[in-house]
């Protein structure tokens, strides 16, 4: 089934196209692909060409619906997303070309001011060019994916470099963007989150929440590279610091798939996302919670190295191991003993190497710097390149239905 015909918006001739792979159902309800191509919902900034944004989905009700026949990244959007759900998005910033007296003055920084449509979001100045954002909050948990280029993240209480593959998450923090050394392209999943009563300015929740550090002598299988996890919050009104900037905790392993591993990076215990500091001792890794969301990187070895040897039995039990039996499939995609069916909208963000999306009709392979939104539906993952390939993961609950 593909999407509804629309006329799409006219690409940027300056932002990069970004490719996107949407899956769904057909009428007999099998796994299929609803689109393939570049994602046409692209936004240039009016002020400064080359940057902008590109939506890929957005939802306006939590948990999402699953199905629907209508492009859900051309729907009418909003910084930072509906209030009811949020969107998935790639923003576009330029560098400073090695000159940053040529750049266009930044704004000085001012008293917290308010959207001025009233929205979830505030200023306090500081920047807002074609390189460096204004410093600023939004009333939402975000994961911040590089794609490519790099990044400085600036907080009250310090600051650092992120580069592809790193993720940020965005606890209704304080923040500044300086992307003026080589420019960047970075995925967002934002979530809509509560402050709770007041000036919207705070909203800090569970403030004395331990934040997990990775366990002495954690190890990784071979050809698996720690994954980086920044986390920001407020600790309080006004100044946001950067609570952890380590590798991911918690590291799931499958034996029978030599150079697999799961790493979990967050998880939203429901809706609106709370803003705490630490999530991961919540159980949840495949399935999120009701009206929640969690965020996993998986390494997938090439298929070469298990392939034929991984039984169905081994991955009913990798499955168990990890509090997820009710979502496997196991068997019932040929020569595929690790396919899943949840109720879940998955946000699939390739930062490296390449995976291939096996459905009940078709496939379709997703490669570096590219996206999938994957509507429930039986699925299962193929790493054909020969070479690890690296994902990141944002499932969220969903529900039958349209949108």
């Amino acid at each position: 089934m593909s999407f509804s015909s629309k006329t799409p918006p006219k690409r940027s001739e300056t932002l990069k196209p970004m490719r996107r792979v949407i899956t769904g159902a057909d009428a007999q309800g099998r796994s299929v692909v609803s689109y393939e191509g570049l994602a046409p919902g692209q936004h240039e900034n009016a002020q400064f060409k080359g940057r902008g944004f590109t939506d890929f989905w957005v939802w306006g009700k939590t948990p999402q619906p699953l199905h629907g026949s209508e492009d859900a990244g051309l729907w009418p959007d909003e910084f930072p997303g509906p209030a009811e759900g949020g969107h998935l998005r790639c923003v576009h910033w330029l560098s400073d070309g090695g000159d940053a007296s040529k750049m266009p003055p930044i704004v000085q920084p001012h008293a917290p001011k308010r959207a001025a449509d009233g929205g979830r979001s505030w200023d306090r100045g500081g920047g807002n060019n074609s390189c460096i954002s204004d410093m600023h909050k939004t009333e939402s948990v975000d994961f911040g994916i590089v794609v490519e280029g790099e990044r400085v993240l600036v907080c009250d209480g310090g600051k650092t470099v992120i580069r592809p593959g790193d993720i940020v998450v965005q606890v209704g923090a304080w923040h500044l963007w300086d992307s003026s050394r080589l420019g960047c392209h970075m995925a967002f999943d934002m979530i809509s989150a509560s402050f709770g009563p007041g000036d919207g300015l705070h909203g800090l929740q569970e403030k004395d929440v331990p934040v997990m550090q990775p366990k002495p002598g954690q190890t990784l299988p071979a050809g698996v590279k720690p994954q980086r996890r920044i986390v920001t919050i407020d600790r309080e009104p006004g100044k946001s610091v950067i609570v952890s900037d380590t590798a991911s905790p918690d590291v799931r392993t499958d034996p029978a798939r030599p150079g697999y591993a799961l790493q979990r990076v967050w998880v939203i215990a429901g809706h609106p996302a709370p803003i705490v500091p630490e999530t991961l001792q919540l159980p949840n890794v495949l399935i999120p919670p009701k009206q929640g969301t969690v965020l996993n990187v998986v390494t997938f070895p090439p298929d070469e190295a298990w392939k034929g040897k991984a039984s169905v039995e081994q991955a009913k039990a990798f499955y168990a191991s990890i509090g997820a039996s009710a979502i496997a499939t196991c068997g019932s995609l040929p020569n595929h003993p690790y396919s899943q069916k949840s109720n879940t909208v998955d946000f699939l963000v390739v930062t490296e190497g390449e995976i291939t999306l096996v459905l009940e009709q078709g496939e379709a392979t997703l490669k570096a710097g590219e996206i999938g939104v994957v509507r429930g539906g039986n699925h299962a993952f193929s790493n054909r390149s020969g070479k690890p390939a690296v994902v990141a993961i944002s499932s969220h609950d969903a529900v039958a239905g349209e949108g």
